[in-house]
């Protein structure tokens, strides 16, 4: 029912005037094609068994802290800054993760999917690292005896693309291992109780690995 509509919807012609602009005629009759393709297709997706459905391995998620400047007495509230990470978020489900899921000693797209992709409306440092507003990715490099961050200026590319020359740092990330297993990778931006200047911990935690560096606003 799709198709036939859709190559209705091609096969018309337009209708225009001596001026060269569609009519109000033709421009109704093109709207109500539209509306009856969309129909079609939601048609065709609700018909669909529901019991061949499966799940995604992944998810995305997206993790993101609010940066709030002091209020003037009698001012409006200045626009909030933001730094914010999106990442997929792949699952363990019973699999060993570093050294296995995720090799040692090679970069890793640090989610699942597409890049991780890191944002921040203010200059940073982290891990005593200064890094400059703007949108990054991010990689990093599990090893056996430790996990570095790559910041890396290419985005919006798929998580394997990888271009080294691209990279702005590598950071060394303290790590810990887990007694508590985490199934569900996870990153997370935990800002400090005191301040300013706003500050806290970047965390990573997959299996029993847990990697985190200190950031905090400005130099």
């Amino acid at each position: 029912m799709f198709a036939r509509f859709a190559v209705i919807a091609l096969a018309l012609p337009l209708v225009t005037s001596a001026a060269g602009a569609q009519s109000e005629a033709d421009s109704a009759r093109r709207a109500a094609i539209t509306a009856a393709v969309k129909v079609a297709g939601m048609q065709l997706l609700t018909a669909a068994d529901p019991t061949t459905l499966t799940a995604a391995p992944s998810g995305r998620v997206r993790t993101e802290i609010t940066l709030n400047a002091p209020r003037a007495p009698g001012s409006p509230a200045n626009a909030p800054a933001k730094i914010w990470i999106d990442y997929g978020q792949p699952h363990a489900r019973g699999r060993t993760v570093m050294g296995t899921v995720v090799p040692f000693d090679t970069v890793w797209r640090t989610g699942a999917n597409s890049s991780t992709t890191f944002s921040t409306d203010v200059d940073l440092t982290i891990g005593g690292t200064f890094v400059p507003k703007g949108v990054y990715s991010l990689y990093s490099i599990p090893s056996r005896t430790g996990w570095t961050l790559a910041i890396n200026r290419q985005t919006g590319q798929w998580g394997t693309v990888y271009d080294p020359s691209k990279d702005f740092a590598r950071i060394p990330m303290t790590t810990r291992t887990l007694t508590d297993p985490a199934d569900s990778f996870t990153i997370a931006l935990v800002p400090a109780a005191d301040g300013p200047p706003a500050h806290g911990r970047l965390v990573m935690a997959w299996g029993t690995t847990e990697g985190s560096l200190d950031w905090k606003v400005g130099r």
